[in-house]
This record gives structure tokens, sequence and C-alpha cells, in this order.
């Protein structure tokens, strides 16, 4: 039996199923696992001096950058401990990851990503009786690298014993009141080629459906421990539509008064319009959507496969479900001018979007990791910089400098909104004086509602990477 200790960083404020699942595969193979979440954890040092084998989940940027401060620690605490990272930013950062600078050991001996519990359970195994890693499918180190692990495999229940309780964890809000909210997923990896998107160098437009009865026992366990709601963090939850279908529709027969969210496209949403009704019916209440700009440019470029036009369309539908939407935003490019931020901001004003867009939202700046889709754009020369390998992202620069200060003022005054409780509205108003100002012009004038509704339903993290 070995000591494993499975860390998670940061995951949208949500109980980590990056914890759960490989926890799940790797005891029922007989390992003793300890996990560590540190979005709202400390980090064990007795459980790191005591692992023989720790793995760092990074399923997002955010995580990644913490995930490097943890592999330092766990380096210093125990030197022996064989340290995988795990999840879309391992395999877009290995170079970084694996690589020994200045004399010092390398953060990782080794990174897995795709369908990552198998090869990580074979892993454990293999560095337990002195093999090598690099024979072990899906699994890359310095001294070689293997693919990312597509294979379909058989998935036990999460295993969430350990983990922090759903109350440490983002909530569902509606109608002024807060609620648990639990986390799952029907489906892993997606069919679609978003040339922006972390998942594309990851599963090349391949996706993966969980089994049903696999799903619906995750959501059982966690209605018992207090989800009132439950979020489908799937990357696309109708790249599958009969099988969300069928997930949703157990959900609903089980627990019909369970609410949920999930993600979807645009063009999703007007290719199965027909389904969002029954979805509302049965217990959905907001969709979140990759909007990411108003600019016909900007969306052929980051081959999001709609127009505004779908967008207005789209909200058209969720409006006639009785569903709300979250939109999200990439507002700032190395092609987006300032008159695209400005109609950008004027669009949503004028779909009456104000609460539904997060502060946040207004200020993300395009991150371009270690083999995106983007780099292989025949244009990539013109605008990317240099690989900012401990950010994770190559550099670039707007050529309008003002497009890179009002990112710059724009973020500060969504971290102010964010510590405070300032009303979307007033903010909104802020950022438009900022934006209108800095073209010279005078900021639209419109009046905020003197009794504004209650907020639309949402989750309490705002944050997506």
């Amino acid at each position: 039996m070995n000591q494993v200790l499975l860390i998670a960083c940061y995951e949208l404020g949500h109980q980590p199923l990056s914890l759960a699942w490989p926890a799940a595969f790797l005891r029922e193979d007989g390992q003793q696992v300890t996990t560590c979440d540190l979005a709202v954890e400390t980090l064990d040092e007795a459980a790191v001096r005591a692992a023989d084998f720790v793995g760092i989940a990074v399923p997002m940027h955010t995580a990644m950058r913490l995930g490097v401060q943890a592999a330092r620690e766990v380096r210093a605490l125990n030197p022996e401990a064989h340290i995988c990272f795990y999840g879309l930013y391992a395999w877009l950062n290995a170079d970084y990851l694996l690589q020994a600078e200045n004399g010092q050991r390398a953060l990782a001996d080794s990174v897995i990503a795709g369908e990552y519990e198998a090869p990580l359970r074979e892993l454990v195994r293999t560095v337990a009786q002195g093999g090598s890693a690099l024979d072990v499918g899906g699994v890359s180190t310095a001294a070689g690298r293997n693919g990312t692990y597509l294979e379909r495999l058989s998935f036990p229940l999460p295993d969430r014993r350990g983990l922090p309780s759903l109350d440490q964890y983002a909530r569902y809000m509606y109608d002024g009141r807060a609620v648990a909210a639990g986390y799952v997923e029907a489906s892993r990896g997606c069919l679609h080629t978003c040339q922006h998107c972390p998942v594309v160098p990851v599963y090349g437009g391949r996706f993966f459906v969980m089994p049903l009865e696999t799903v619906l026992a995750d959501i059982r366990q966690q209605v018992a421990q207090g989800a009132r709601h439950i979020t489908f963090g799937d990357p696309d939850f109708l790249n599958g539509p009969g099988h969300a279908m069928k997930v949703a529709r157990a959900l609903h027969k089980e627990f019909p008064g369970l609410t949920f969210d999930f993600t979807t496209k645009v063009e999703h949403i007007l290719e199965r319009r027909s389904l969002f009704g029954e979805l509302r019916e049965m217990g959905a209440r907001f969709v979140v959507s990759a909007f990411e700009a108003t600019s016909e440019d900007i969306l052929r470029r980051l081959q999001k496969g709609h127009t505004v036009e779908d967008m207005e369309t789209a909200l058209a539908i969720l409006d006639e479900a009785g569903l709300h939407v979250q939109p999200t935003w990439l507002p700032f490019t190395p092609w987006t001018t300032l008159d695209d931020y400005l109609h950008m901001l004027q669009w949503i004003r004028e779909q009456e979007l104000i609460q539904h867009v997060p502060a946040v939202q207004l200020s993300i700046r395009l991150l371009v990791p270690p083999n995106s889709a983007l780099l292989d754009h025949a244009d990539a020369h013109e605008w990317v910089g240099e690989l900012d390998r401990e950010n994770f992202t190559y550099r670039w620069q707007h050529p309008d400098p003002c497009m890179d200060e009002l990112q710059q003022r724009v973020a500060r005054l969504a971290e102010a909104a964010g510590e405070g409780s300032s009303s979307p509205y007033r903010v909104f108003a802020e950022v438009e004086r900022l934006a209108y100002g800095m073209a010279g012009k005078p900021a639209p004038q419109w009046q905020a509602p003197l009794t504004p509704d209650l907020p639309p339903p949402r989750l309490t993290e705002d944050w997506f990477c």
C-alpha cells in the first residue's frame, strides 16, 4: 500500500471532482489516499512528509499557478516523493513542469492529461515497484512524452470522503436566499474546437459521457451532504443532448425539488431550442454560455460558431423557456478595438444583461497558454510575444496602448466591486464612463432601475479561469 496525497488548488468554488474521482480509483486499488483542497484548506505538512506519491490537479490556469507553489512546498518538505501534475494545464505546461533549472530538480516528475484516472492509478503502482513512469500510457516525463490519454474508462462513484463540506464552497443564490451547491460532470472533453479553449489541445474535438447511474449516484451523495442545487460542470452539457436529457430527467424524477445549471454553446441553444422548456420544468434555472464578443471578426477568429444575431436569438429562446443566462466574455484580445469594447457595453445594456454580467467578466484578458490552438494561426507571429513561463501564457501587447491601460483599470474596478456590495448598475456605469472617456466620447445617459429586481439566480463564484 502506498501513501498518496492528492491536492486540488482551485475549481471555481466547487468541491473538487478532480480529487473525488482519482481517490475512488486509487482506493479501489488498495492505496491509502489523503486529499487536500488548497482553495479552503492549508497544506498538511505531516501528510506531505508521509506521502510516497503526490498528485496535483490543475484543470485551469489559476489552479496551475497555485499548484506550482504547492509543488515547491512539497519538494522542500519531502524531496523523495514522486510529484505528478494532472489535468488540462499539466499537459499544456509540461515543458515547464518537467524541466530542471539552475541545478534544481524539476517541479514535476510526471504529467498526465485527458482521462487521467487510469494512468494515475497505474503510475502509482509503477512508481511503488521502482518501474519507469514513461512505460505507463498517457504519462509524460523529462525522459520522453506520451500523448494525452483518451481511452474510455469505467468510472466508479466519486469518493468524496475527506473532502471539505459543501458549505465551504460557492453557494447558489436565488430570490435573496443562498443554498449549498453540488457539482457533477455528465461528460468530459468537447466536440468543438474554439481556438482559445484549453480543452481543445488535450481532447482535440472528442468527448466522453459519464455513466448515467454514476452521475445520479454522485448527485445523490451530495444531496445527502446538503446540496440543494447542482452545477453540471461539463464543457458543454449539450454535446450529447440525448445523454444530457436522460441525466436531467433522472435527476428530476428522484429529486423533484432540486435545481441545476449547466453550460452550453450559443449554437446548441439554437439547434436544440425545443429542449429548454423541458429543462426549465425539470429544475434548470440558469445557463452559462460563452458569448465572448460582439465583434463578428473576433467571433470568427475564435471559431465560436455563432454570430451576434445568434446571441440575440439565444437570449430570446432562453427567455421564452424562463431560463436566465450568465454569458461569459473575452473583452480584451490583440484584435479587439476600443470601438469593439464600446459596442459590447452597448449591447449588454440594450439586451438588459447588466445584472447577468459580473464585473470581472468585463475585464478578462486573453490567455494564450503553451500549445494553444491560437499559436497555429498564420498571423500568430504578428501579435504573439515571448512565453511567460512562470505565468503560463504567451505575452502579447495590444497595438493600441490604451486598450492595455483600459483592461488594467477595468480589472481594478472589478476587484473593488468584488470586495464590496456595489450595485452592478453602478459598476457597469463606472466601466462605461471609463471606456467612453478613453475614447473621448460622452458616456451614454441611462437610468438604473429605482427598485431593481432581485439579482438573477447565480453561484457566488464569478471567476471562470
